[in-house]
């Protein structure tokens, strides 16, 4: 920074400098520990350490074999600059230029999804590793660290960037591609992961930019509720790839995933606010099958009265499982009470969930405005509503 002493800075290169350090350290200005013969920065990277002259710069190592990537009929070539990596998927190929590099090493080696989660972390640092072999997971962590990027920087506005077009786009393709063959053991932890990413980057990446052309404000169209395709598309791979078994990354999770899938009571009112349930229109006798709204209303119960810091990814879900159905039929139809519902989640969940909050900054307002223009006599609904009696308790 410009206040800094120079002497403080001549103290920080010098800190920096390594003479025997490593060529990737020397590229990415980083100061080498010069263990031989791998250094813990390029181990921690997933690069083949270069203190040799044969081995090419910022080489990716393939996961669980410790052996470079060659890209197949391309073994001639090189990194055309210094900041590039290159990674393959048989004849696919890629270059990770240094902006991508830097969002790597600043946001994908932790988790981006439950930040305070040592599991989560150790699964994150995991799942880079495999990113250099496997390139849908390579581009759908890049997505989600440049849209967790525009999360931070609301400079940057609301739409999203070229880049996280680019490589949202290009992990689809070529996850559907891989989906196409028959799934190896060791692509499972893969696909799930990126099939996750593609769901979250769905979700918090509203078509709109202001809640006058957001849903449910705006016409009727083909990408409402687009974020509820994307995840129930993921939940059709669960069985495929299972990843709860033994040998999975993700079995450290098993308590989160216990969350998200744990049964909603059967029957009755009990955990729900009486406001909510007499909104609903439910009773002690109410059950999923007499009344739309019962999963739903218990869902959002779970978290309405939580402190927000306590408020858990798995928690968040269950609201979201209950979206089907007669209760989807009737977001679908705009029908207040279930407008309502999904209003109160928005509140609740965005405060705890960033990717949650970045839809919910748009579809949010909407809700509530389109509550107040076609339903401002329901008194019961309004309540709920900012200046309303109840607003205070869960606003």
């Amino acid at each position: 920074m410009a206040s800094t002493h120079p002497r403080e800075a001549r103290e920080r290169r010098t800190l920096r400098r390594s003479r025997f350090g490593c060529r990737n350290c020397k590229l990415r200005k980083l100061k080498c520990d010069e263990t031989k013969p791998h250094c813990k920065r390029c181990t921690s990277f997933g690069v083949l350490c270069n203190f040799m002259h044969n081995i090419p710069d910022l080489q990716p190592v393939a996961a669980d074999t410790g052996r470079p990537l060659v890209v197949r009929g391309k073994a001639e070539l090189q990194a055309p600059v210094a900041s590039a990596v290159w990674t393959a998927d048989e004849s696919i190929s890629y270059q990770l230029n240094a902006k991508c590099q830097d969002f790597i090493t600043r946001y994908l080696g932790r988790s981006l999804i439950t930040p305070d989660d040592p599991n989560m972390i150790h699964v994150n640092r995991r799942l880079l590793r495999l990113a250099f072999a496997y390139p849908f997971l390579m581009h759908a962590s890049l997505a989600v660290a440049f849209t967790y990027d525009r999360h931070l920087n609301s400079s940057l506005g609301c739409r999203r960037s070229l880049e996280e077009c680019y490589h949202w786009s290009q992990s689809t393709a070529l996850l559907n591609r891989r989906l196409r063959e028959p799934i190896e053991a060791k692509d499972k932890d893969p696909i799930w992961a990126t099939a996750a990413a593609l769901a979250i980057l769905t979700f918090s990446s509203p078509d709109a930019c202001t809640p006058e052309e957001s849903w449910p404000l705006k016409s009727s169209g083909y990408s409402d509720l687009d974020w509820l395709r994307m995840s129930k598309g993921k939940m059709a791979l669960w069985h495929i790839v299972n990843p709860l078994r033994p040998d999975s990354l993700f079995s450290v999770m098993a308590a989160t995933f216990a969350i998200m899938h744990s049964p909603l009571p059967e029957k009755g009112i009990d955990g729900i606010p009486r406001a909510l349930a007499a909104l609903c229109l439910l009773d002690d006798a109410s059950t999923a099958r007499n009344n739309p709204y019962f999963h739903a209303a218990h869902g959002v119960s779970q978290i309405l009265d939580l402190p927000d810091s306590e408020v858990t990814t798995g928690q968040t879900q269950l609201f979201a499982r209950s979206i089907h159905g007669p209760f989807e039929d009737l977001l679908r139809k705009r029908d207040p009470i279930a407008l309502l519902l999904l209003y109160l989640w928005y509140r609740k969940a965005g405060r705890s969930i960033w990717w949650i909050e970045l839809r919910a900054r748009v579809e949010c307002p909407s809700i509530c405005s389109y509550l107040r223009l076609y339903h401002r006599g329901n008194a019961v609904v309004q309540v709920f509503l900012p200046g309303g009696a109840l607003a205070d308790r869960w606003n």
